[in-house]
């Protein structure tokens, strides 16, 4: 692969495929898919299960050592964004759809379902806000915060190509510029192609199931189809713009209407109750952290853990080459200490008050109040769950149109740095991608959204992606050590300093 520009055309020849595939034999891709994902779940769910903690504690290790002053970029550099402008866009980018999307239908599914005992209990609703912590806190953003900082340090350090493949520059050198760095960019491409076409298969459905509730349109294929139509014409027109544009702009709209909701819900709902599933939530997941994080249940069933743990553990490390890369770009000028708790810690916390806010409140309808209307809603059909939620409380209409509004952007912020990214690996590295090429990921998503809503393949493909999780995390078990290879030679200036100012210190009380 000697051409500049095969990374883009090898990438683009297999999304192409992935859609002819999809249009023709829809039923053999879940089906390859689903066999996949049932072959990693009994054979290797402990090698997901244990990469994911080897992740966190690595980067807690780049925190809280001296790595953390290592500035990602020159020692003179400061951060490009607000400390806020820069949250909002880490959400914006990567699970924001999706925490609308769970928000009232995860910690439901728990609650009904639990892991450990009897459901529709209040034993089940405390264990349904422990796991939903566990899926969605520290393990997640350590996925991302890896990839991340990795390539930060790597392109705005040491001035490499803003690809993953410069991540691997300390142990094979050069070779990142030919066949084995395109191999890794390529990899990196189609990840984030099919995660972002899953993304807004799943948003579409939402969107339109809330169109149903709201004004009765029917919940078809030709709906799907429009809706898709008309959010990939705004996003690619809105990545056009770039980075200080849309982007940022749209970003800090989102906050603005996700904290509008969040305040509705929280003043207007069962106030009391949401701070104690807050806190109650996070003392249990901070207790029995690691015991969650291994479970593997080599004596059980082990389906529960299969269908949810493993798989949103599998969704995090799929999903790490696209946000990682983005979150990497927005953050020159931070240091490793202060990208870390950017990074990992404040949006779990946003996670938390979100899942306490919405599902706290759910959870309080059904048990305290004895509504169990919304339970069987979310065991039909979670695509609803959110807005038969809504009904619940004062002007549903509104929060239900608000909503949908905060779905989309939140979909079209996710394009847009997806966009980015598929520009930026796709022309080597270029931090400032052609609108070309980004037109043309845009309208590839587009179609292979609309596939895959219109032949059934949405699951399946949802599969493959978690099913490519091996290989990334073996990939990225490999970036800890070249990232703590490529470091450690920040440490020996640090130590040259300290050894020669302790020998000054020491003549002058040897002289004395």
């Amino acid at each position: 692969m000697k051409s500049k520009r095969a990374v883009f055309y090898v990438s683009l020849g297999l999304s192409l495929i992935v859609i002819a595939l999809g249009v023709f034999i829809p039923e053999r891709v879940e089906a390859f898919s689903r066999d996949s994902l049932v072959f990693i779940y009994n054979n290797l769910g402990w090698f997901i299960l244990g990469s994911v903690l080897v992740f966190f504690l690595f980067c807690m290790y780049l925190a809280i050592t001296r790595f953390g002053h290592i500035r990602l970029g020159d020692d003179e550099d400061r951060p490009e964004y607000s400390t806020l402008t820069w949250v909002g866009m880490l959400f914006s980018a990567s699970i924001g759809i999706s925490l609308v999307f769970w928000g009232v239908a995860e910690p439901v599914s728990y609650y009904i379902s639990p892991p450990v005992g009897e459901g529709y209990t209040e034993e089940a609703a405390k264990t349904a806000m422990q796991f939903v912590y566990l899926h969605w806190g520290v393990s997640a953003w350590a996925c991302y915060a890896l990839v991340g900082v990795s390539l930060a340090y790597f392109q705005f350090r040491k001035k490499l190509p803003a690809s993953l493949s410069s991540v691997f520059y300390p142990l094979v050198g050069d070779r990142i510029y030919g066949t084995f760095g395109k191999w890794i960019n390529i990899l990196v491409i189609f990840s984030v192609v099919i995660g972002i076409a899953t993304s807004l298969g799943f948003g579409t459905l939402q969107i339109n199931s809330g169109m149903n509730i709201l004004w009765d349109v029917p919940v078809s294929t030709k709906i799907q189809f429009f809706i898709i139509a008309v959010v990939t014409v705004i996003y690619v027109s809105s990545t056009i713009s770039g980075l200080q544009g849309a982007i940022k702009h749209l970003s800090n709209l989102n906050m603005l209407l996700a904290f509008a909701l969040l305040g509705f819900i929280l003043f207007l709902g069962p106030t009391q109750t949401i701070f104690k599933v807050l806190f109650q939530g996070m003392g249990d997941y901070a207790q029995n952290f690691i015991n969650m994080s291994l479970r593997t249940e080599p004596y059980g069933n082990g389906d529960w853990i299969a269908n949810w743990t493993l798989f949103y553990f599998g969704w995090w490390i799929a999903w790490s080459p696209l946000v990682g890369s983005f979150v990497a770009r927005i953050s020159k000028g931070r240091t490793i200490r202060e990208f870390m708790i950017g990074a990992v810690f404040i949006p779990v916390l946003g996670s938390f008050f979100w899942f306490a806010v919405m599902g706290g409140s759910a959870i309080h309808i059904i048990q305290n109040l004895g509504q169990t209307a919304l339970a069987t809603v979310v065991a039909e059909d979670v695509t609803s769950a959110f807005f038969v939620f809504l009904e619940n409380f004062p002007y549903p209409v509104f929060t239900s149109i608000l909503t949908i509004v905060l779905v989309m952007i939140f979909f079209i912020t996710s394009a847009n740095s997806a966009l980015f990214v598929l520009g930026m690996v796709s022309e080597n590295g270029n931090p400032n991608p052609s609108n070309r090429v980004k037109i043309i990921w845009g309208v590839i998503i587009g179609a292979i959204s609309t596939v895959l809503i219109v032949t059934g393949g949405l699951a399946g493909l949802q599969s493959a992606l978690v099913a490519m999780s091996i290989p990334l995390a073996v990939m990225m078990l490999v970036i800890c050590i070249s990232t703590y290879k490529g470091m450690k030679g920040e440490l020996r200036p640090i130590r040259q300093v300290h050894t020669q100012e302790e020998n000054k210190l020491l003549r002058k009380q040897v002289n004395h």
